[in-house]
């Protein structure tokens, strides 16, 4: 009986590791500059594509409640390394990320993979980026930004171009934690400036034509990107949803995750 149990365990053991080795399995996509863009699926069903922010990479989505939510309730998930970011190709040069070069990624991306219609969440960053890819992609039906006012509208956006300038010139004052954290995680200065240098910049007149629906869902304490009400108020099928936190913890509630599974499947509540 004791050897049968240990054989059941190592069994399970040995499932477990299979199933999260497939998990982990890395693929990549030769995007249109011939950019490696790294990418992983898991589960099966309607595919929900995952924007992750800023200095982040497809693994943080991991440690959030969205991300097993949305396997529990049978959809395929397709997590990303933006260029520039994870394990996809860094390019230094700001040309790299010109002319929504991420969004076309991810349109390439999922072309690629077949889906002739998909679901996109973004966080922070990537609501800018999922913004430029509801305007270039008609086969994104449904999308949330997350973490996101307005502000991004604005071209010449202060809080972009301050974190350009600081990425650029180490004796800038008022970014020392920042430049500290990028430090510790082994992030390129010169990569992430080029990415804000080049940052999307998508603008009302083309948010008020967008077609799709739309949730935009923030932290009831974040307002580092401006206002999530006036950002959903430009959008004519939207909707506005606030939950618990900050800008760094709303996206890692079990409220954030609720309200975005509500919203893709709202026959499910």
């Amino acid at each position: 009986m004791k050897i049968t149990s240990l054989y059941q365990l190592i069994l399970s053991a040995c499932l477990l590791i299979s199933i999260n080795t497939q998990a982990q399995t890395s693929n990549y996509y030769s995007s249109f500059d011939k950019t490696k863009i790294h990418y992983q699926i898991a589960g099966k069903g309607e595919p929900v594509l995952l924007i992750h922010g800023f200095t982040n990479t497809l693994n943080d989505w991991k440690k959030k409640p969205i991300y097993d939510s949305l396997l529990s309730k049978g959809y395929q998930v397709i997590l990303v390394d933006l260029r520039g970011n994870g394990l996809s190709d860094k390019p230094e040069n700001p040309e790299a990320y010109t002319n929504n070069a991420e969004a076309k990624d991810l349109m390439g991306l999922m072309q690629y993979l077949q889906f002739k219609s998909y679901k996109a969440i973004g966080y922070s960053r990537g609501s800018i980026i999922l913004a430029s890819l509801l305007v270039m992609d008609q086969h994104c039906s449904t999308s949330v930004l997350g973490g996101m006012g307005a502000d991004f509208t604005n071209p010449n956006w202060p809080r972009r171009i301050g974190f350009y300038n600081a990425l650029m010139n180490d004796t800038i004052p008022g970014y020392e934690s920042f430049r500290k954290y990028i430090g510790e995680k082994g992030l390129s200065p010169k990569v992430l400036a080029s990415q804000q240098k080049e940052q999307p910049s998508t603008s009302k007149a083309q948010l008020a034509k967008l077609k799709q629906s739309v949730l935009v869902i923030c932290g009831i304490e974040d307002a580092d990107n401006g206002n999530g009400i006036d950002l959903q108020q430009l959008i004519p099928n939207s909707l506005f949803v606030n939950v618990p936190g900050n800008h760094n913890s709303a996206s890692g509630t079990k409220e954030f995750a609720s309200a975005i599974l509500q919203f893709l499947n709202p026959s499910s509540h």
